[in-house]
């Protein structure tokens, strides 16, 4: 593995030289992630979906699947497994806390389900050093996720921003120390996964899924618009998301953080408001496994004050229409008060 290893302070130069030679390299993550039940119902929870394919195996039976699905955006859960390992292990340089994430392309093969024991192959896809009218690299990582029969079930872009060699405030990182979780000792499950020969170098999975019980195709018209719906996030929530996704990022909890950085509040995850956005649309079109592609560009995050619920209202609508394939475009706006926190997101669903 080819990671950058010293102990001396490097220049933000170097570590973006070091990231784009990088572009390109592959690794399979060493253990497969096993989805059980309640991951499952934990994570709808989280994501404030109630469809039944989540949570009552008879209904999801009737509906043409075997066991229970996860919600669209439950790839979030071991995503960030393999981004950590990522940034640990291979792209160094970069504080995680400092990474934003500003797109997400979700390309769906076949639905997440009970029992599937998921293998992800990572890569960095591109890389892009900007320095003006500020210093920020701009990265592309890949996911190709398959399960236990090699069969493909997702691939994922994830699109970050970074700040290389960043100076930390001396009062912030004593407050980052105040907050950050503390853990003495991690377990290591090990080496569950090999990598496949020659998959690497295969052309991505194109597999599409079926329409399930996704709405008929006909009963629909472009520009028909999605009823409008508003989800509340208290901090609470916040909390709970940060638990099943495993991700203690304190610029979604700490006030004392927040404070010391100079942001507005704390903020909810962009991975949890891009669920709420699934299951948005997962409402409309009846069954969340018809999901062909849900891409959205994060531009303004939802702020969560410590004595309030943040609103954040969806609107809608079918922005295209395939009567050869019965596929179709849904456009959806997400807002807070006036604000936009998604510059572009649409899902393209596999209709009846």
């Amino acid at each position: 593995m080819n990671a950058l290893k010293t102990d001396a302070k490097l220049t933000p130069e170097e570590i973006a030289e070091h990231t784009k030679s990088l572009v390109g390299f592959n690794y399979t993550v060493d253990d497969y992630y096993e989805i059980g039940r309640e991951e499952v119902r934990k994570h709808a929870f989280a994501v404030q979906d109630a469809h039944p394919t989540h949570w009552d195996e008879a209904q999801a039976r009737a509906m043409g699947h075997d066991t229970l699905i996860a919600a669209p955006t439950f790839v979030s859960v071991l995503g960030i497994i393999a981004q950590r390992r990522l940034f640990e292990d291979v792209v160094t340089g970069y504080d995680l806390w400092q990474i934003m994430q500003t797109d997400q392309r979700l390309i769906y093969h076949q639905p997440m389900k009970v029992g599937d024991q998921l293998v992800c192959d990572v890569s960095l896809d591109s890389f892009r050093h900007v320095t003006s009218p500020e210093m920020i690299d701009l990265m592309v990582t890949k996911n190709v996720i398959w399960n236990q029969r090699n069969e493909p079930v997702m691939t994922t872009y994830t699109s970050l921003a970074a700040r290389p060699g960043m100076e930390i405030d001396p009062a912030l990182a004593e407050s980052l120390d105040h907050v950050m979780m503390k853990v003495d000792k991690v377990g290591h499950g090990g080496r569950t996964v090999e990598q496949e020969p020659g998959r690497y170098d295969q052309p991505d999975p194109t597999q599409s899924p079926s329409a399930y019980a996704a709405i008929d195709f006909d009963t629909l018209t472009v520009g028909q618009e999605l009823p409008a719906k508003r989800f509340l996030l208290t901090r609470g929530n916040l909390t709970n998301y940060a638990g099943v996704a495993a991700d203690p990022n304190p610029i979604h909890f700490s006030d004392h953080l927040v404070k010391a950085s100079g942001m507005e509040d704390v903020v909810a995850h962009g991975m949890q408001t891009m669920g709420l956005g699934a299951t948005f649309i997962s409402e409309f079109i009846g069954d969340p496994a018809a999901f062909c592609e849900y891409n959205v560009r994060f531009t303004s995050p939802v702020y969560v004050p410590a004595d309030d619920s943040a609103a954040v209202d969806f609107t809608g609508k079918v922005k295209s229409l395939d009567p050869e394939t019965r596929q179709g475009v849904i456009a959806i706006v997400a807002k807070q008060g006036d604000r936009k926190i998604f510059g572009r997101a649409q899902a393209k669903i596999q209709f009846n």
